[in-house]
């Protein structure tokens, strides 16, 4: 196994793994807070850094069908949300390719 290497990120607010504090994302990618995750609140976010993917799977979600990838922190592989690959629905195709983070597995790092 080859070194990790992080990605530190700069901004107003910096969204972190609520188990390593690794950084995940800041609010200058924040798409939106009106998201529901398994865990209560999430957040959409255009680009996350410091993750890694699960397999694709298609799931059946309250907004439609979508391909999904579980996203993991890429510290300590704690899985904090998914990323959408693909919507079948017109109305969410500005979904893909971004990245629902689960508050409950957030803290603030900055």
């Amino acid at each position: 196994m080859g070194l990790k290497y992080r990605t530190y990120l700069e901004g107003r607010k910096v969204y972190g793994c609520q188990n390593c504090r690794s950084h995940l994302a800041n609010s200058d990618g924040l798409i939106s807070k009106q998201f529901q995750g398994q865990h209560g609140q999430a957040y959409l976010f255009r680009y996350v850094v410091n993750v890694s993917e699960g397999p694709e799977k298609e799931k059946q979600m309250t907004t439609g069908k979508h391909t999904i990838a579980t996203v993991f922190c890429g510290q300590c592989d704690t899985e904090v949300g998914w990323r959408y690959i693909k919507a079948f629905e017109d109305s969410q195709k500005y979904k893909e390719g971004a990245c629902i983070l689960e508050k409950a597995l957030l803290t603030t790092v900055k």
